[in-house]
């Protein structure tokens, strides 16, 4: 009898599991292609402080590509409860279409972006090449592994950077041009998103230097192994915000319109900033910042409204159809 009882006891505990993961609301996440390890990271610890605070199971999936792909995704059915990018003209792209919000960068903090980055350079070990800046792209005979700013937020604010940086080196428009110019006729292949571009650089072993966010540095080293790239930050960059939105369609047919803003909110805690931080990601928090001064080296940095008026406004000069970047790059 006491074998039975046990047993009973244990279907019950079973059944009433099973129960509790059925009844748990997911929450799907559509996210840009090299930050998938982070939400890994903050998917977990917002589980158990959804579970505390609220005694209610959630799960949290992921779905992760290019981030102009993801929005994409998103607007031709992809039910996702919540979009978090790398740029903001996907988002807007979402609002164009009644998929998110029209003021969807109002209902978060920091323009709706709880943490930025920016662009840098990942080298062989030992930096062959001595590349020290983004002058060092544009000589012969160095190859540069870069996302396509077609496809995906990382290739549009590596060319934005480029730019930025002959811009704020003194340059005019019309020089700014030639330089990025110069810089993709030492592009062999243009990658699909940022985990495309790093498994050409280090699996197809493609390139001299990988152009990619500073966060992408940590992937690599925990995929790769330490020791396999430099890390060279150059003088000048852009600021990369990673804006997020709650995607009203999906929200209101499944009823998570809650979960999702308590999801999007939590980013902004201090327990998911100092999980930004460890993923190389800059949090927006100004103290969480300051103590990870050794992971954020300094840089001149520069924002997209500075020098592109907005992110929309490059869009339709630089990446659009028949735009700047379609006039200097030939597919090779």
């Amino acid at each position: 009898m006491k074998l039975q009882h046990k047993l009973s006891l244990l279907f019950a505990a079973v059944a009433l599991t099973a129960s509790h993961l059925a009844s748990a609301q997911t929450l799907l996440n559509a996210s840009y292609d090299v930050s998938r390890e982070f939400y890994k990271d903050v998917n977990t610890a917002f589980v158990a402080s959804y579970k505390k605070s609220t005694g209610k199971d959630v799960k949290i999936d992921q779905s992760h590509g290019g981030s102009s792909a993801q929005a994409r995704a998103v607007n031709d059915g992809l039910d996702a409860d919540v979009v978090t990018m790398n740029t903001t003209t996907d988002v807007d792209f979402l609002a164009s279409t009644g998929i998110v919000a029209k003021d969807w960068n109002k209902r978060f903090a920091h323009n709706a972006s709880p943490t930025s980055s920016t662009m840098l350079f990942l080298t062989r070990n030992g930096n062959p090449k001595g590349i020290k800046d983004w002058d060092d792209l544009t000589k012969p005979g160095v190859s540069v592994v870069v996302v396509n700013p077609k496809t995906g937020g990382n290739g549009r604010m590596a060319y934005l950077a480029a730019w930025g940086y002959a811009r704020k080196k003194g340059g005019t428009d019309a020089q700014a041009a030639e330089f990025v110019g110069k810089l993709y006729k030492n592009v062999p292949v243009l990658a699909k998103g940022g985990r495309d571009a790093t498994t050409i650089f280090l699996q197809r072993n493609i390139g001299d230097v990988l152009v990619t966010f500073e966060s992408e540095v940590v992937s690599v080293d925990r995929e790769f192994g330490t020791g396999k790239v430099d890390a060279i930050h150059p003088s000048i960059s852009i600021v990369a915000e990673n804006p997020v939105a709650v995607v009203e369609r999906t929200v209101a047919k499944k009823g998570t319109a809650d979960l999702a803003k308590a999801y999007l909110s939590y980013l902004y805690t201090d327990e998911a900033q100092e999980i930004a931080a460890k993923h190389a990601l800059r949090p927006t928090n100004a103290a969480i910042l300051k103590k990870y001064a050794a992971t954020f080296k300094p840089i001149q940095l520069f924002t997209v409204e500075e020098l592109f008026g907005s992110l929309a406004e490059a869009q339709k000069v630089h990446f659009n159809d028949g735009g700047q970047f379609d006039k200097l790059y030939t597919v090779k």
